[in-house]
């Protein structure tokens, strides 16, 4: 019933961010697009080149940041835990600013290179800020989860510094697309950008949940796991690498979009329970909803201004995470 309620949230969503804008469309124009009967072209152009392809690319990330969030909230067993704090986000953020400073924020040419060039940059620096945070992270043979998180908070930090430095040398534009990447965009989504992360999502994704009930056991101690036939270390680290894999594929197309990884399993705790069987699901659910209406709300409710999706989620997602401290602490 809940993921059916959240299906119902999505499709409303879905629906409400397809007709309306600064150029509204009935749906029987949707309809008839969609099924190219007698196709307009100012249609097409604005359904299949701007608000599908963003529609999906915030639905996709959303899903994935926030079944992420879940599986590292349940492996490290912290409730506060987020995939903006393992320092991936930042490690993006970095590779992509550096790409704008070095390469002005593209490569010359009208090939496949030229359109994946800042999600290949951004993939990569998430990519070397896991591997990073894992070197530092491992110890005496094993992967601590609190000093994992403790080693992605000061990584997060010295890749901010860095993107801060190399952005503050830019020239204007460059500076300006920059701050919006980093604040977490999805307003240049396309379809290119889409069929890149999708293959992380298909393959890590299902790995995820087959693994759920692992993460049930993981959150009695290593030991008590371990005392019940479970392989710890050998499931966390799948578990941690598998989210990893997809918090880079997300936050390489859409920027640092925080708070998502964070809000969705604690929402999704409180609706389905304490196992991971039907956290996860509900959690990427949770996450689509959100990204998908905090970017609707960014376009619409602000115009002409059109602010970044991410600013939108903060300003749920802080207040939000003060009250968890304050829970946590009382």
């Amino acid at each position: 019933m809940l993921v059916l309620t959240a299906w119902a949230g999505i499709a409303a969503t879905f629906y409400i961010s397809l007709t309306n804008g600064a150029f509204d469309i009935s749906v029987g124009d949707v309809i008839r697009t969609l099924l190219r009967i007698h196709p307009v072209p100012d249609h097409d152009l604005v359904i299949f080149d701007f608000r599908l392809p963003r529609i999906v690319t915030g639905a996709l990330v959303g899903f994935g940041l926030g079944t992420a969030g879940a599986v590292i909230q349940g492996v490290t067993r912290n409730e506060l835990a987020d995939p903006g704090v393992l320092g991936i986000n930042a490690g993006a953020g970095a590779a992509v600013v550096a790409f704008m400073f070095f390469f002005g924020g593209t490569f010359n040419g009208s090939g496949l290179l030229h359109i994946l060039a800042m999600p290949l940059f951004g993939l990569a620096g998430g990519l070397l800020a896991a591997v990073l945070i894992y070197a530092f992270a491992w110890q005496n043979g094993r992967l601590d989860p609190q000093r994992l998180l403790l080693t992605g908070i000061a990584m997060g930090s010295g890749f901010g510094a860095a993107a801060m430095y190399l952005s503050l040398k830019m020239n204007p534009k460059d500076f300006e697309m920059a701050t919006v990447w980093l604040a977490g965009s999805i307003w240049n989504g396309n379809w290119t950008y889409i069929l890149s992360i999708l293959p992380w999502l298909l393959i890590t994704i299902p790995v995820l949940y087959y693994r759920a009930r692992v993460i049930d056991y993981l959150r009695l101690g290593e030991e008590t796991a371990t005392s019940l036939g479970i392989p710890a270390e050998r499931e966390k680290q799948l578990l941690l690498l598998c989210s990893i894999g997809v918090i880079s594929a997300c936050v390489s197309v859409s920027g640092n979009i925080g708070f998502v990884g964070l809000i969705a399993p604690h929402i999704a705790k409180r609706l389905a329970g304490t196992r991971h069987t039907r956290i996860l699901p509900l959690s990427g659910l949770l996450g689509m909803l959100l990204v998908m209406v905090s970017d609707f709300i960014a376009k619409t409710v602000f115009a002409p201004v059109e602010l970044p999706a991410g600013i939108v989620i903060a300003m749920v997602g802080t207040p939000y995470f003060v009250y968890l401290l304050y829970r946590a602490r009382a």
